[in-house]
């Protein structure tokens, strides 16, 4: 007899884009919301590295331990690493002792939406 048991395997959460294009229509008051908590969370310089790190990374994720060398101590970028997880622009998974972060497809196509038709006006 097997104590094995088969865990449901979890689907990735799966961010849809936030807002339309900048220049495609005035944002709605949820919309602005959304928008200006990917902003706020991307606006510090520390978070940018971050996320561009894990974003750039072999494979489309990181381990906090390939990432942590932006300057500043370890609980602050783990503090760091949380509001950009909160803004939903970094998605995360435990293995063992260490997490992985990864940004999904999904953030950046949306980010791109949202940027993208202004930038084509310019």
């Amino acid at each position: 007899m097997s104590n094995e048991k088969v865990l449901p395997l979890l689907e990735p959460d799966v961010i849809a884009a936030c807002c339309p294009p900048l220049n495609e229509r005035p944002m709605s008051a949820e919309e602005a919301e959304v928008a200006a908590k990917m902003f706020k969370a991307l606006g510090d310089p520390v978070r940018l590295r971050l996320f561009s790190a894990v974003a750039s990374h072999e494979g489309g994720e990181a381990c906090v331990c390939d990432i942590s060398n932006v300057g500043v101590s370890q609980p602050t970028v783990s503090h760091h690493l949380k509001k950009l997880k909160e803004a939903g622009l970094l998605s995360s998974e435990r293995r063992g002792t260490w997490v992985y972060y990864r940004v999904e497809p999904s953030v950046l196509a949306a980010m791109g939406a949202l940027l993208d038709g202004a930038a084509k006006t310019a």
